[in-house]
């Protein structure tokens, strides 16, 4: 099998090209509205880097705690700035919503991308109180599912996760070390097991494992593997390709965001 092809996913999506742009315009009218309701704190820093930094959004009235959306781009490419509107659905809900950016391949490892969205989660989780749902997508859905392990959040931040919910995650990584992108990951054998969260423990932690029905077999896979090792519940939602199954969370009636707020 040829992994670089069963993990391109853009070559497989109609008009794949137009989505960034779509998702950027999108993103940057929803933090213009949020910024003019003063619901908006952008550009909060949580620690030294140029890009460890997040934004937040805030519902009406005292939030019911938060939601951490992680974004993918296997974890090479991206940043916060293209999915502010996903945060619609959650804040009608009175979730306040936390959008994390993060260095990137090859400038830093995997393992030092895990560590700066658990800073990021950290940091919001000291400014906002009560029960904390992460939610990633692809790579982003690797980096969420990696935080209920233990030692990676700290105890008082780890005990008030309420859901997790990887939306076409990267579980396993050792197939990504066949592929021509580890000529930016460099991973070695040992931290592509650690990092690896379908060969870890079960988490205490609710999760549930969503991806779209049209992705490419290696996701789809991906996703299995991590529902099944750990008993997580799996929606594979009819109808969705690697781009849109994340529209979702923009929709505060979706079948998405009652799963990861139920």
């Amino acid at each position: 099998m040829d992994l670089d092809d069963a993990y391109a996913n853009a070559a497989y999506i109609p008009e794949a090209d137009a989505y960034p742009p779509r998702w950027a315009a999108e993103a940057e009218a929803f933090r213009q509205r949020m910024a003019v309701a003063g619901r908006a704190r952008l550009g909060v820093m949580y620690g030294h880097g140029t890009r460890e930094s997040l934004d937040l959004f805030l519902p009406e009235g005292p939030p019911e705690g938060i939601v951490v959306f992680v974004h993918g781009g296997y974890w090479r490419r991206f940043d916060n700035s293209y999915w502010s509107h996903l945060a619609a659905g959650p804040l009608a809900h009175r979730w306040a919503v936390a959008m994390p950016s993060y260095d990137l391949c090859p400038r830093v490892r995997i393992s030092d991308i895990t560590r700066q969205v658990a800073q990021a989660i950290t940091a919001v989780a000291h400014d906002i109180p009560g029960p904390i749902r992460l939610t990633g997508h692809s790579a982003g859905g690797h980096l969420v599912a990696r935080m209920p392990a233990p030692g990676v959040l700290p105890d008082d931040v780890a005990q008030r996760l309420a859901r997790v919910m990887p939306i076409s995650p990267l579980s396993d990584l050792r197939p990504l070390m066949q592929t021509s992108m580890n000529d930016d990951f460099r991973m070695t054998e040992e931290e592509t097991i650690a990092e690896s969260p379908a060969l870890a423990e079960k988490p205490a932690v609710p999760v549930t494992v969503w991806v779209g029905a049209d992705e490419r077999p290696a996701l789809l896979d991906q996703s299995e593997w991590l529902a099944k090792a750990w008993g997580a519940d799996h929606v594979v939602e009819p109808g969705k390709h690697h781009f849109d199954v994340i529209d979702g969370l923009a929709d505060p009636q979706s079948a998405m965001v009652r799963a990861l707020l139920g």
